[in-house]
């Protein structure tokens, strides 16, 4: 790699950088590589080594100068690209609907959201700018709400502090899917440098009506919504639940919630309460890591707790534990969690399920799960005639492909999940939401505490109706350009040559999404119907699942395991439970080291 080559675009892009804060980074950097300092070349060229893509419904990518980092020169053209975009798609409704703007408590997100919002005015789009850090579920809730054309999320979710992103909504409240992402992306590709991207002034935007604040009755509006969707109002409300949103800008509105569904006896753990985008007592900010909740695992310890709650930190995804019978706590993996939300809802919500309305009880119910989440949900729905979809990974599938099928069948959505802790309750957010599911999820524990029971208890008596399913996932960082070239690699070598076996077990079928093609092991090839995605999913005789495909958000390739296992009358659910995790383990390690990474 020659100087010039890295030198050159960095230069290039210096010249065009609005923000002093990023143009003296950069500039530092330039000048360190001219004086040869070791490794600053290859960190330029990392932060040049193209922009940042469209991934899950947006961009996102580490903070820093360059046009591969998070910053306020990409969000300009990136909104200069969404605004081209929605004025040529939707004209008139953009100018009078305008856009929803929330942003969370990370590092510049409100930077980034009152630039989207000047970026906007200056191109005739009004915005509904909320006045504070948000969670998530409240700026998709608003799209839908206020009749948007389109929404856009300033957060990182739960990656780790030096993250950022840029989420995109459009007009069905629901984060785009193509060909939005990819008309998004060509318009940003075409737009002018940072500086020569229009911005209104902030106080000009507001005096001329392109820039609002959230309407005032909109958390109202949201509360109600959630809570009218309540699947029962029974149940031991008293019970002791402590709650963390790992420093993100959950607690007041969770709180609010639950204090309105007649949960009192709620603790914040006092260290996580108050929004911190360097999340200080966290690791990594995702309440799945190992680590996230052990502060509040001790203060649900010293507070006897029932039951514990965490959100990350933009509050779209819910972590639950539960006490066990020797009184430790236990953390619930996303599927239980995942079945124990939609079993409630789909067997005690009532004839018409979650928060049926008037001549709600006759519409065909219909749930969706992620294709990387446990099968469970599908054998509950179909012992209950409930309609049940698979989608490929991301609620932005989960989202739409529910839609779809309401408008094409009358159906009904009553719940969808993804393993990844993501749920949403119905249609009122059509997107992931960790409030509403925190207030189902506490429903749950207090109408079993009422019947001398705990959701592991829950837990058992559905896997000894439907057999007891046990799901495992093997993660892999593989950082750098080497190791987005390593992750393609892999992929492609399982594709050029399909394992007969897994572990000394025949696969029986393998599905390639991005060939749209299931292929048996006697040759015989059907056609997929999903979108094309990089997902491969071997099917193994006697029912196990093996899902292969890299992360859309991080630099990851994650491998999902599925195993069923029958529970036989009156045997100990542990004696099956350790037969299932002996037959994961086996083939986790099998498969990891066929794919070269165990």
């Amino acid at each position: 790699m020659s100087h010039d080559f890295v030198l050159e675009p960095a230069e290039r892009w210096l010249a065009h950088d609005p923000d002093p804060e990023t143009q003296s980074e950069l500039r530092r950097l330039i000048d360190a590589a001219r004086a040869g300092e070791e490794g600053v070349r290859a960190e330029l060229a990392e932060r040049f080594a193209g922009p940042l893509e469209f991934g899950t419904a947006g961009i996102r990518g580490v903070l820093g100068a360059g046009e591969s980092r998070m910053n306020r020169a990409v969000i300009l053209r990136t909104t200069a690209g969404l605004a081209r975009y929605l004025l040529a798609t939707l004209g008139d409704k953009a100018r009078s609907a305008g856009v929803v703007v929330g942003y969370d408590a990370r590092r510049r997100s409100r930077e980034f959201a009152e630039d989207t919002a000047c970026a906007l005015a200056a191109a005739g789009i009004p915005s509904h700018l909320s006045p504070a850090p948000c969670p998530t579920p409240i700026a998709a809730f608003a799209v839908g709400h206020l009749g948007a054309a389109a929404g856009v999320m300033v957060t990182a979710s739960h990656n780790p502090p030096e993250y950022n992103g840029y989420k995109v909504y459009w007009d069905n409240a629901a984060q785009i899917i193509p060909p939005h992402d990819t008309g998004i992306a060509t318009a940003i590709d075409a737009a002018p440098p940072a500086d020569q991207v229009p911005r209104m002034p902030l106080d000009e935007a507001r005096q001329k009506g392109l820039v609002r604040d959230f309407p005032e009755e909109l958390e109202e509006r949201y509360l109600r919504a959630i809570l009218g969707a309540s699947a029962r109002g029974d149940g031991d409300r008293g019970l002791r639940i402590v709650y963390t949103p790992l420093h993100g800008v959950g607690d007041r509105l969770v709180h609010k919630a639950l204090e309105r569904a007649g949960f009192t006896r709620v603790t914040s753990v006092p260290e996580q309460a108050e929004p911190d985008g360097a999340f200080p007592t966290v690791a990594f900010p995702n309440p799945e890591e190992k680590g996230a909740m052990d502060l509040a695992f001790a203060l649900a310890r010293q507070e006897g707790a029932d039951l514990v709650l965490a959100n990350d930190p933009d509050v779209d995804r819910l972590a639950v534990a539960v006490r066990r019978p020797d009184g430790e706590l236990v953390q619930l993996t996303g599927n239980q969690v995942g079945v124990l939300l939609g079993h409630y809802l789909l067997t005690e919500g009532g004839a018409g399920g979650a928060g049926a309305g008037a001549g709600a009880a006759n519409a065909r119910r219909l749930v969706l799960a992620s294709c990387v989440s446990t099968p469970l949900l599908g054998v509950i729905a179909a012992s209950r005639g409930v309609h049940y979809e698979e989608t490929l990974t991301g609620f932005k599938w989960i989202a739409n492909r529910a839609m779809d099928i309401e408008r094409s069948t009358g159906a009904r959505f009553v719940f969808g999940f993804e393993e990844a802790l993501g749920y949403t309750i119905g249609s009122i957010v059509r997107d992931k939401d960790g409030i509403s599911a925190a207030v189902a999820l506490a429903e749950l524990a207090a109408a079993r505490k009422a019947e001398g029971r705990t959701l592991l208890d829950e837990l058992e008596a559905i896997h000894r109706e439907h057999g007891l399913y046990v799901s495992g996932q093997r993660s892999y960082t593989l950082r750098g350009v080497d190791g987005v070239e390593k992750i393609a690699a892999i992929m492609a070598a399982l594709r050029k040559s399909p394992p007969a076996d897994i572990g000394g077990v025949p696969v029986a079928a393998w599905r390639d999404f991005e060939a749209r093609t299931r292929t048996f092991s006697d040759g015989r090839a059907e056609p997929l119907v999903l979108p094309p995605s990089n997902v491969l999913v071997y099917e193994l005789d006697g029912g196990s699942r093996i899902i292969a495909r890299p992360s859309g958000t991080e630099p990851k390739i994650k491998f999902y395991f599925d195993v069923r296992e029958e529970v036989a009358a009156g045997e100990p659910l542990a004696d099956a439970e350790a037969r299932a995790a002996a037959r994961l383990d086996a083939l986790a390690r099998a498969f990891s080291a066929l794919a070269g990474v165990g």
